[in-house]
């Protein structure tokens, strides 16, 4: 993992979901690499220079210590919970990362959600018809996807505000089976986001 960028993207009150401006409370931090280990084709998306985050990268330790501070400050007593498309990509790398440099997690094993299965259930479609392409047009972000950590997190909290927003009826509902034919296989491999923060990241290995 090379960045991390997070923003509030909302906050339960009882059953409500109240949004939040994503540019109104981030967090974003590039780590020193911990392995020499690395896909080049994955670097090159995330705009990094690899040779000056060797020298001038963040401590991946002082870096994940940053992060569960700021996470602690933006949720005060409520509990975080990392939303993120797809979750089980993202999760993998922030989780090891947070329990290999500070020994625990602020999102506990299991305070998460997928914004892939959260619109699926919405939508009434199976898993494979979920990729952003799939979606209804309104429902996506509006925000540019720039590979930039903190961009994308920004990107991701609209998608989920929106999606929490929807009760997935009405005109709202998902486009039909042929359009959602004809997307498939056209698959994004996007990453997360969270109710209480949302986050993004760029990885070291393939994507």
């Amino acid at each position: 993992m090379v960045s991390l960028g997070m923003t509030v993207a909302g906050r339960m009150q009882g059953r409500t979901f109240e949004p939040v401006d994503p540019d109104s409370s981030t967090f974003y931090v590039e780590l020193r690499p911990i392995s020499d280990d690395f896909v080049p084709e994955a670097m090159a998306v995330s705009g990094l220079d690899r040779d000056l985050l060797v020298r001038e990268g963040t401590d991946a330790a002082l870096a994940m210590g940053q992060a569960a501070r700021w996470i602690k400050k933006v949720c005060g007593k409520t509990q975080p919970v990392l939303a993120a498309y797809p979750l089980s990509f993202d999760w993998m790398w922030i989780y090891w990362y947070f329990m290999r440099f500070t020994g625990a997690s602020p999102f506990g094993h299991s305070r998460c959600i997928d914004i892939k299965t959260l619109y699926a259930a919405k939508a009434g479609v199976p898993i494979a018809w979920s990729t952003k392409r799939q979606m209804p047009r309104h429902l996506t972000a509006q925000r540019p996807h720039t590979h930039h950590a903190l961009d994308d997190a920004k990107e991701q909290a609209e998608l989920f505000q929106n999606l929490m927003a929807w009760h997935g009826d009405g005109p709202a509902q998902a486009r039909t089976a042929e359009e959602a034919g004809s997307a498939r296989g056209a698959g994004d491999v996007e990453v997360g986001g969270v109710e209480g923060v949302l986050s993004r990241f760029e990885p070291l290995a393939d994507q």
